[in-house]
C-alpha cells in the first residue's frame, strides 16, 4: 500500500480516520447547512443533499461569522457534527468555533487541498504532526 502525504501549515484537535467529503467550495456553518438533518441545504453548493455527519469535510475557505462557533458546538453536543474540518484556508472565526466544540480542524495546505482529496477516500488527519495520509491500494 502506498500513502500520499500532503502537509499543512496548522492544525488543532485529534488525529482522525475516516471517510472523505470533499468539494471546492466554500464553507459555512450557517448558510451550506441544515444542522437539524445533518446535510448540505444550500442548493447551489455542491455538496447539496450529502450527510456531513461523521464526515473529514474537505472544502476550500471558511466562511462566516461569530454564529459558526456555537453552531459548530451544538451540531457536536447533538450528534450531527463533521468529523473534522480540513480547509485551504482558515479564519479566526471558523478555528475560534472548532476549539470551542473541541473539533479537529487543519488549514495551509501546499496543495488545493480540495483537489487532491476525493469524497469517498479514507484518509488519516493529524494536526500535532500537520499532516494528512492518503492511502493507495
Amino acid at each position: 500500500m502506498n500513502e500520499t502525504i500532503i502537509r499543512c501549515s496548522a492544525g488543532m484537535g485529534n488525529p482522525i480516520s475516516g471517510v472523505a467529503l470533499s468539494a471546492s467550495d466554500d464553507f459555512s456553518a450557517r448558510y451550506d447547512l441544515d444542522r437539524i438533518r445533518g446535510v448540505f441545504s444550500r442548493p447551489s453548493h455542491k455538496l447539496y443533499g450529502e450527510s456531513y455527519v461523521g464526515k473529514i469535510l474537505v472544502l476550500n475557505t471558511a466562511k462566516g461569522g461569530v454564529a459558526t462557533a456555537w453552531m459548530l458546538l451544538d451540531m457536536v453536543s447533538r450528534g450531527l457534527a463533521p468529523a473534522a474540518l480540513i480547509l485551504n484556508r482558515a479564519n479566526p472565526i471558523m478555528v475560534q468555533g472548532a476549539a470551542f466544540a473541541e473539533l479537529t480542524l487543519m488549514h495551509g495546505f501546499d496543495v488545493d487541498i480540495p483537489t487532491q482529496v476525493e469524497t469517498g477516500e479514507l484518509i488519516r488527519v493529524d494536526p500535532v504532526a500537520k499532516h494528512l495520509i492518503k492511502n493507495h491500494c
